[in-house]
């Protein structure tokens, strides 16, 4: 792993990095100042292929976008190394974990098959206590919650998609949207909210299916290299 400061990239080419991502892309748009602020806590990282990026059980505040490369997402089980989904660029991960405030659920590594894999890294723990804005406005932790929201909620139709019959299947349509009036601190309390029954019921699915989903995710098994970077 290779940590890169954000002032060895010229501004130009880091704003042409982080315009595929909504999420910075808006909080630009909207506040410069915010997006500054959002930049002196983030890096980007690069992995070498087969390095394993985060490990399962281990803790850090940091959530990630992909911006170059593959990740493969191991199943949640020491004894099962299978897995259950691969990571493309655009997507966001790590992000459950400080949602919820546990460890990190699954092991994630960087693709053999990949010759570069980058990411961009922001320190969750700039966004302090939920309700706090000295340092990340309201404006600007409304805007990842609504992104937050709509990338699990994504993810978990793809599952039920996959799994039409499954007692899951439509258990994140019960989770109910915010309908009252936007731009406040009582929107950002649902979205929170939102967000971490969504994470939840996302980590039940990968305990249950992951075994199931490497089928799904891929046509071909991991190279014996990847299994055996996990396993240790």
């Amino acid at each position: 792993m290779e940590i890169k400061p954000l002032s060895r990239f010229p501004r130009e080419a880091l704003e042409a990095l982080l315009a595929p991502l909504p999420f910075y892309k808006a909080v630009k748009q909207e506040d410069p100042e915010q997006f500054n602020v959002l930049l002196r806590h983030s890096r980007i990282v690069e992995f070498r292929p087969g390095e394993v990026v985060m490990r399962q059980g281990d803790r850090d505040p940091w959530l990630y976008f992909l911006l170059k490369g593959q990740l493969a997402v191991f199943a949640p089980n020491k004894e099962d190394k299978q897995v259950i989904n691969y990571i493309t660029p655009g997507e966001v991960f790590g992000d459950i974990a400080a949602l919820v405030g546990q460890e990190r659920s699954a092991t994630v590594v960087a693709d053999f098959n990949c010759k570069q894999v980058v990411a961009f890294g922001t320190d969750f723990k700039a966004f302090g206590e939920l309700e706090n804005f000295g340092v990340i406005k309201l404006a600007t932790k409304l805007c990842y919650y609504r992104n937050c929201v709509h990338s699990l909620r994504w993810k978990l139709e793809v599952y039920r998609m996959r799994y039409p019959d499954s007692p899951l299947a439509s258990k994140h349509r019960s989770i109910k949207l915010y309908v009252g009036q936007k731009g406040g601190r009582e929107e950002l309390q649902a979205l929170h909210h939102q967000a971490c029954d969504l994470a939840l019921l996302l980590l039940a699915w990968n305990r249950e299916f992951g075994a199931l989903m490497i089928n799904s995710a891929s046509n071909s098994a991991p190279s014996p290299e990847l299994v055996e970077k996990v396993s240790h």
